[in-house]
């Protein structure tokens, strides 16, 4: 891809999570097109449907919330890393249940993207739970696969709790790591 149709590219997908963010994941496109200062003709050029901008968007957010693991691991201390992404985590599937939802909605589970998504989220995961049980700060047994299914649990179950709620459950899971 050339330099500008690059920056076209990231400006556009951007701006669609700003869009979808704050005004809805069914918000027109005119709007992204605006907001992100291109023509009609580059968004479709990139994106053909509402469905492709939707994956690349859920893309984006998945190798950032992935990316979050790595910097969390590298400043701190394994048990505070899992715990600091856990709540990261939930956070982001707490927020981003619509833009989940959606894409749910227009691709296949088995697809390239959702095996795409999980494999970055579970590499993510790996590289904090495998310190942590090698310092024996979490259950030995636990594979980087568990961490994700509690922590979607949670977030779809948090979006109902308030902080107080929220904190519970997470401590609740916490405590249900360690050894």
């Amino acid at each position: 891809m050339r330099a500008d149709a690059r920056r076209n590219y990231e400006r556009i997908v951007a701006t669609a999570r700003d869009v979808f963010f704050t005004d809805g994941i069914d918000a027109p496109l005119d709007d992204v097109v605006k907001r992100a200062g291109v023509g009609a003709g580059t968004l479709y050029r990139h994106f053909p449907t509402r469905d492709v901008l939707i994956e690349a968007v859920y893309r984006q957010e998945i190798l950032e919330i992935a990316e979050l693991a790595y910097e969390i691991a590298k400043v701190s201390a394994p048990e505070d890393a899992i715990r600091e992404w856990f709540r990261e985590l939930i956070r982001f599937h707490i927020e981003r249940s619509d833009l989940a939802r959606a894409l749910k909605a227009a691709i296949d589970e088995e697809s390239e993207t959702f095996q795409y998504c999980k494999e970055k989220l579970r590499e993510a995961a790996g590289s904090l739970l495998e310190p942590a049980q090698a310092v024996g700060v979490v259950r030995a047994d636990l594979e980087a696969v568990d961490l994700m299914r509690l922590s979607h649990g949670i977030g779809a179950s948090a979006k109902f709790a308030d902080e107080a709620g929220q904190q519970r459950m997470l401590s609740v899971v916490l405590e249900g790591l360690k050894p």
